[in-house]
């Protein structure tokens, strides 16, 4: 009942938030904010929508297998997030429009730029449901059960909180409840952090020097290359991450085109971009905290990593306050993110597929839509299981984002130096190349399972990207 209590007061003040900020909304609001929003409040939220319920689950349990390596990814996400703000926001300021795809418009064709559009889309159907997934379980399995509702009625029920908050203001609303989201989630962990360490007895100097000392504070794995850690694949895997996923993703970007200029957009990204490294060795400290946590009380560690943080926080082993805390930092960190998910689909339904921007109604039946379109994927993921969440999320990408990254690629790098026919051999070749590389990666991944030692994790983005490009430069006439 506390849970039940604190969260109905949660979302209370986003939908409060939400009507104060939306006032007069139009599509120019609900698509750019006008571009007013403040950078700094811009940077702030962009941590919570970054770091999303997967990440407040998951990556708390990666220390069981992968000990800290999560942060040579992170270490990676620092180089992605500049090189998005020296190339890519010059490039969508120039265009002076909402969507971000509209460069590939200009730059390659029609086919391509609905092909990128389409498969945005998809991408950001799967990833933010899967993302959303981890609030609908967690609140399922420790709130509701217990009421007796059904988790075909917990889904919807989540999904029209957030569109109720979210319908009229869109960008200019998700600003500022972003920034509150944000708060709230960092708040949550840093008092579980704090809450582990005085359940073992250790001061907060204590801890951070007991976690530097255990046998999972390794961070860098530079010896065997064939390992999914290895140093040069999750640091160049991570820049590569952050270009697709921030660079190319109407999500984020769609914050970003908010600021006034396009200095500010600049300071919003390369501040924010510091705080991956902080944040998430901060989540990764609380795994090794539980796992001390779990020795001392002589309890065996969870066979599935995701479980490590919700067996002590979400079952009232660290007390009632943690339990709360857990489950506002989940829906927290998942609701800043789908929230930003659904007005970028929407977006880019209207903006780039139907290509009507200005009309309202079509705008608020997509919002709708869009919404309905989760609840679905989210039903979905319910038969489906994962031993990481986050390694779900980032093979999904390695799949869904690739085309975009060959066809960014292409646009940026080849489309200027070719002739009007080569551009538009590309453009037809665009559909087909979105198509064809996600299944090549597939056969490749599972070729080289089986028939060689090694294994490929997160650089299937940087293959499915080159290969989706090579298609595009193959030279054929009509």
């Amino acid at each position: 009942m506390v849970i039940l209590v604190t969260l109905i007061a949660y979302f209370i003040v986003l939908l409060l938030l939400g009507k104060v900020t939306a006032g007069r909304a139009t599509n120019s609001t609900f698509y750019s904010a006008d571009r007013r929003s403040p950078w700094g409040m811009v940077a702030f939220g962009m941590i919570g929508a970054s770091v999303s319920g997967v990440t407040f689950v998951s990556v708390p349990g990666m220390v069981i297998g992968q000990d800290m390596t999560y942060l040579q990814t992170c270490l990676g996400f620092i180089v992605g997030y500049f090189i998005v703000a020296f190339v890519l926001l010059p490039l969508y300021y120039r265009m002076a429009t909402p969507s971000i795809y509209s460069l590939l418009s200009a730059r390659i064709g029609q086919r391509a730029y609905k092909s990128g559009a389409a498969f945005f889309l998809l991408s950001e159907l799967t990833g933010a449901s899967l993302k959303f997934y981890v609030a609908c379980i967690v609140l399922q399995r420790f709130v509701l059960d217990e009421y007796g509702v059904p988790f075909f009625l917990t889904v919807p029920a989540l999904m029209l909180l957030i569109w109720l908050y979210t319908r009229r203001g869109g960008i200019r609303t998700l600003v500022v409840t972003d920034a509150f989201q944000t708060a709230a989630m960092l708040a949550a962990v840093a008092l579980i952090v704090y809450v582990a360490a005085d359940r073992l007895g250790l001061t907060v100097s204590q801890a951070a020097r007991a976690v530097a000392a255990s046998g999972h504070a390794r961070i860098f794995e530079f010896a065997n290359f064939m390992s999914p850690q290895n140093f040069w694949k999750q640091f160049v895997s991570g820049a590569f991450i952050v270009i697709v996923m921030t660079g190319l993703n109407q999500t984020i970007m769609q914050k970003n085109l908010t600021c006034k200029t396009l200095g500010e957009a600049r300071k919003d990204m390369c501040t924010y971009a510091f705080a991956f490294v902080p944040v998430n060795l901060l989540f990764l400290s609380l795994g090794v905290l539980l796992l001390m946590l779990a020795q001392k009380e002589c309890c065996a560690a969870p066979a599935q990593p995701d479980e490590l943080l919700p067996m002590f926080a979400a079952t009232g082993r660290l007390g009632t306050v943690v339990t709360v805390l857990f489950v506002i930092g989940v829906v927290a960190a998942s609701a800043s993110t789908v929230d930003s998910s659904l007005t970028a689909m929407t977006t880019t339904l209207c903006v780039d597929v139907i290509g009507r921007p200005d009309d309202e109604r079509l705008r608020r039946r997509a919002h709708l839509a869009m919404a309905c379109a989760a609840c679905a994927f989210i039903m979905a993921y319910r038969y489906a299981s994962s031993a990481s969440l986050i390694d779900a999320v980032y093979t999904l990408a390695s799949y869904t984002y690739g085309p975009l990254l060959g066809l960014f690629a292409y646009s940026l790098f080849i489309a200027g130096k070719q002739s009007p026919a080569g551009r538009a051999a590309a453009d037809r070749l665009a559909p087909y190349a979105c198509c064809a590389a996600p299944l090549l990666c597939l056969a490749a991944s599972e070729a080289a399972s089986r028939f060689t030692p090694y294994r490929f994790g997160y650089e299937l983005l940087l293959l499915n990207g080159l290969i989706t490009l090579a298609i595009l430069c193959l030279k054929v006439k009509r």
